[in-house]
């Protein structure tokens, strides 16, 4: 039996690992199925301190893995696919057969960026004009013109969001009117830079000869025409989905998937004693590898107080 097992290996299971292993407890980490997590499709992060010139996703969670390797951290390439949870033991089975157990259990499985899955959008994803954080890659984009794809709060706070980098910001939305709360409409239809295409989806994403995004072609639903916006980066803000189906039943969980964690001041704890989450898959609304990393350490920190009490 596993003294900690973390499942995940993005900034909030690696920084859960840091702590665990630092203290002495070994723990294992489940890769999953993206290993290193959403921010490894990054390629520069800017806004993760420390780094002052920026860094890649990729190379930020090697640095952190290997932290975590120092201490003693174990990695296995596998994938949970269902778990058996109570106070004294947490059974894990995966894909490939096998069968973990474990005294204290930390779940960082991350969350998904739904994609409108237009011919274009994944070969233009993670550095080339596609990305689904605005936070994240805004600034790449100054003095430019962008679109923004969705019409949830979400969606029109990442327009207005992006005003701060982009000359302009065309928001897509697939109905006449938004599902968003009206104090966001009001600052979508009340910013300048903003331009609203409304009744339309995205039918395809253009490139030019470098590589890189060029255009975004839009089909009207009503009328049923197709024109070509000249945009430099595409960000897809139709939701996200939490890497929580295998714990359905298992744990308490928002209709979404988002995992709920116990109203105290850990802000980790789960119902079940010796399970810990972390991260974006308990996390609907900052979705920042600095906070994922964060949840993580206090996660790796209540797991050790769990192991020696």
């Amino acid at each position: 039996m596993e003294n900690v097992i973390i499942l995940g290996s993005g900034c909030a299971g690696l920084a859960a690992a840091i702590y665990v292993a630092r203290a002495g407890f070994s723990p294992l980490i489940i890769e999953g199925n993206l290993p290193g997590g959403q921010i490894t499709t990054t390629s520069e992060v800017e806004n993760f301190p420390g780094f002052p010139e920026g860094i890649d996703g990729f190379s930020l969670v090697m640095n952190m893995r290997q932290q975590a390797e120092k201490f003693g951290a174990r990695f296995e390439a596998e994938t949970i696919e269902r778990v058996e949870l109570s106070a004294d033991s947490k059974k894990l089975f995966t894909a490939a057969g096998n069968v973990f157990e474990t005294r204290a259990l930390i779940i960082a499985t991350g969350a998904s960026p739904k994609m409108t899955g237009v011919k274009g959008e994944m070969e233009f994803y993670g550095g080339n004009g596609v990305s689904t954080c605005a936070t994240c890659d805004g600034a790449f984009f100054r003095g430019k013109e962008i679109a923004v794809i969705g019409g949830g709060d979400t969606a029109c706070e990442e327009a207005n969001f992006l005003t701060r980098f982009a000359s302009k910001v065309y928001q897509i939305h697939r109905r006449e009117k938004f599902r968003a709360t009206e104090i966001m409409v009001r600052r979508v239809t009340g910013n300048p830079k903003i331009e609203l295409v409304l009744s339309s989806v995205p039918e395809e994403i253009l490139g030019d000869e470098n590589g890189k995004v060029r255009a975004l072609r839009v089909r009207n639903v009503i009328s049923g025409e197709t024109r070509d916006i000249d945009v430099a980066g595409i960000f897809v803000a139709i939701g996200h989905t939490p890497n929580t189906a295998f714990l359905k039943g298992a744990l308490p969980m928002e209709e979404d998937g988002t995992l709920i964690a116990e109203r105290d001041a850990s802000g980790v704890r789960t119902q079940i004693p010796g399970v810990f989450v972390a991260g974006d898959c308990a996390d609907r609304i900052f979705r920042q590898a600095i906070v994922a990393a964060g949840t993580g350490a206090r996660a790796g920190i209540e797991a050790q107080r769990f192991l020696e009490e």
